[in-house]
């Protein structure tokens, strides 16, 4: 197989699945936003609350039904360019993904048009078990996604066995497979930064309608459910990447010392900020001596792993391992800082009046997102040659008869429709946004609707 058909089949996977992990970190954050909302409405009776569900089940549809578009891709290029990879990993991964698609997928979608449709229909408490299972299953699809990718990382529960088509690994212990050295940290990892996700574009929304001062009460009452998950989140977070580089240092150390960029064994700096010279195989820039040694074992003299004991061709990209992997940490750091401050704020009664603060959170939408894809590619990139660390090489598990024409043409036309899904996601997610949340006494069954292209160009050509 030539280095160009591996690469190629590398970039089209890394462009599919970076373009659908866009959707269900929001539809997770979100689902968690809605639950929190109706859950004041049961408590409290408020029609507030009940609008500020409904307006954010829209959003929550939206994001749905264009994250399961994209999802359905993937499925297809492990057939098409990675058949050899499929193979050797049908036995683990069609348990884990069967179980996502039974336990998540239709869990999440026959409760869905409960939670659309049943406003108006279901009982109050009947409607919010609806709700809760939507934001159940796209936790559970997130659990069966991570247990899969983790497995790759960190392999557990399994054999080796001879196939007709060459070796292939069996599951011998299902449970010790989803409780993988990885899975649990990793799992919470994901959740929290896709919590992020959904908090901070509630809380975008709202700081725009606080600026322009539209829908004041809602806003409020908006922001008041995103920042409480927005902090909870971003405060855990910090604990759990922590947890999550300890475990990446005792399984991975060869990841690890790319994500530090610690080339030569000894003591491990905690680079703060820096450059990576592959050329001197060395970073510079500001560093904390002994640092990353500290944070691992608690004493900043102990020896870590460096890249020098590793043969160049089994060592990652450093270059983009160590700055993927900065760029999430600072994003990382700024979402808590923002959260903070608008907990304040918000408990000051101040929020409304901070107009540099609500700015900020305007454009944070993007940083989550930014942190989210970010953290991938120091995950995947980081654990490069293996596509199955220690057990499958990636340039081994591309198929066979695969040419380049094939895979730049596929390449060139998922490209293009994905860039066509992702104008009229912001298309649609735009007008629901300037169109705002109903009235709480108009609001009829109706309101509830995720819309259509169609419904939206009707509407705007009326207003014209």
């Amino acid at each position: 197989m030539s280095d160009s058909v591996v690469l190629l089949s590398r970039i089209q996977f890394a462009l599919t699945i970076a373009f659908h992990y866009l959707y269900p970190p929001l539809s997770i954050g979100l689902g968690v936003c809605l639950v929190i909302a109706e859950g004041c409405y049961l408590r409290t009776r408020d029609p507030l609350w009940r609008q500020v569900a409904r307006f954010w089940t829209r959003v929550f549809a939206l994001t749905f039904a264009i994250g399961v578009a994209t999802g359905l891709v993937m499925e297809f290029e492990f057939g098409t360019n990675w058949a050899n990879y499929s193979r050797f990993v049908g036995d683990v991964f069609g348990s884990a993904l069967a179980a996502e698609g039974i336990f998540a997928f239709f869990l999440e979608s026959g409760f869905l048009a409960l939670l659309l449709f049943g406003w108006e229909v279901l009982p109050p408490r009947v409607h919010f078990a609806s709700t809760l299972m939507v934001c159940l299953g796209a936790h559970f699809s997130a659990i069966w996604i991570v247990v899969a990718n983790s497995w790759m990382q960190t392999p557990a529960g399994y054999h080796i066995v001879a196939g007709p088509s060459g070796p292939r690994a069996e599951i011998v212990d299902f449970w010790a497979m989803v409780f993988n050295p990885s899975s649990v940290v990793r799992l919470t990892h994901v959740v929290l930064g896709a919590w992020l996700a959904g908090a901070f574009l509630v809380m975008s929304v709202a700081a725009w309608y606080l600026l322009k001062g539209r829908h004041r009460t809602f806003a409020l009452a908006s922001m008041r459910v995103a920042t409480a998950l927005a902090v909870v989140a971003s405060l855990a977070q910090a604990v759990m990447g922590h947890e999550s580089a300890k475990v990446v240092a005792r399984h991975q150390p060869v990841k690890f010392a790319a994500l530090e960029g610690h080339y030569r064994t000894g003591p491990a700096d905690l680079v703060v900020a820096g450059w990576v010279d592959q050329t001197e195989e060395t970073v510079h820039g500001l560093a904390i001596p002994g640092g990353a040694s500290f944070l691992l074992h608690g004493d900043p003299s102990v020896v870590v792993p460096g890249l020098d004991g590793v043969p160049p061709a089994d060592r990652p990209p450093i270059a983009l391992t160590f700055y993927s992997y900065r760029v999430m940490i600072a994003l990382g750091v700024t979402l808590m800082v923002l959260a903070l401050l608008a907990a304040l704020q918000l408990r000051r009664g101040r929020l409304a009046e901070s107009r540099a603060l609500l700015w900020l959170l305007v454009g944070s939408v993007l940083a989550p997102q930014v942190a989210n894809q970010a953290g991938w590619m120091a995950a995947e990139v980081g654990r490069q040659p293996w596509i199955v660390h220690g057990l499958m090489r990636t340039a081994d598990g591309v198929s066979p008869l695969l040419t380049q024409g094939q895979v730049i043409g596929s390449l060139v036309m998922f490209t293009i429709i994905y860039l066509l899904l992702f104008a009229v996601f912001v298309f649609l997610l735009n007008d629901k946004i300037h169109h705002g949340p109903e009235p709480p006494e108009t609001a009829g069954a109706l309101a509830s609707l995720p819309g259509t292209l169609i419904d939206v160009l009707q509407r705007r050509k009326q207003d014209a």
